[in-house]
């Protein structure tokens, strides 16, 4: 099979840990470039990791609903996926870490995680700089969260937009590792789908799927020029 650049096609690693969280509308734009993603769901009983030594061109970590980083609701597999993450940060192979996989990054990249608890919002990210991945960083955009917990990016992070309380809403290590504390590519459908998994949900959601459903455009608009500069910054079509 051949693809873009190289003459095959690149392969994406994509980390679930529940069945309702996907890439979402993300998968739009690796399908129109050509880039593969293999899902792993080590929640179900037999699956495992991907192997530390799997040939692949990069990793997304995606959020984890309920599932956290500390206390009794962290993750089952969290040392495992650190230790995972930090093989392609020192490999130099580009890393995507969204929600919880966001702390994952954080945690591997010798940053820090703090306690928050179970939320589902709709609301805004600025970006920091015009400069922001450069330049593809929308002015602003949808930031959906549906997380336990928050990452706390190492000290050397570059923050690419931030969230309407000041906080990083988006983070980049180096040249080719990304953090996401929102889903970029959020669906309405995936908020009910992991209300209905799990017993803990937030707290009065009815708001904020109507939310969601009301800034949908801007979700698909915004991903355009913020999904080009992550592929471009990835270098996953050379």
């Amino acid at each position: 099979m051949r693809g873009h650049g190289e003459g095959r096609m690149k392969l994406l690693h994509v980390i679930q840990h529940t069945s309702a969280e996907y890439l979402g509308l993300m998968e739009d734009h690796f399908d129109g470039r050509g880039i593969r993603y293999r899902y792993f769901r080590p929640f179900t009983e037999g699956t495992p990791l991907p192997a530390r030594s799997a040939t692949v061109d990069g990793l997304i970590l995606l959020g984890g609903g309920p599932w956290g980083s500390l206390g009794e609701r962290a993750l089952p597999t969290l040392a495992e996926e650190v230790a995972l993450t930090r093989v392609y940060l020192m490999s130099g192979k580009p890393v995507i870490g969204i929600g919880l996989g966001a702390q994952i990054l954080a945690l591997a990249a010798d940053g820090q995680t703090e306690a928050a608890p179970l939320t589902f919002a709709v609301a805004t990210a600025r970006r920091e700089s015009p400069d922001s991945l450069a330049g593809f960083m929308p002015e602003t955009m949808p930031h959906i969260t549906y997380m336990r917990d928050r990452p706390v990016p190492p000290a050397y992070a570059v923050t690419l937009s931030r969230d309407e309380a000041g906080a990083p809403a988006a983070f980049q290590l180096g040249d080719n590792v990304f953090g996401f504390l929102g889903h970029p590519g959020f669906k309405r459908a995936m908020a009910e789908d992991l209300i209905m998994e799990f017993s803990e949900s937030p707290e009065n959601p009815g708001p904020g799927l109507d939310q969601l459903t009301a800034v949908k455009g801007q979700i698909e608009d915004s991903l355009i020029p913020l999904m080009t500069g992550i592929i471009g910054k990835t270098g996953l079509m050379r």
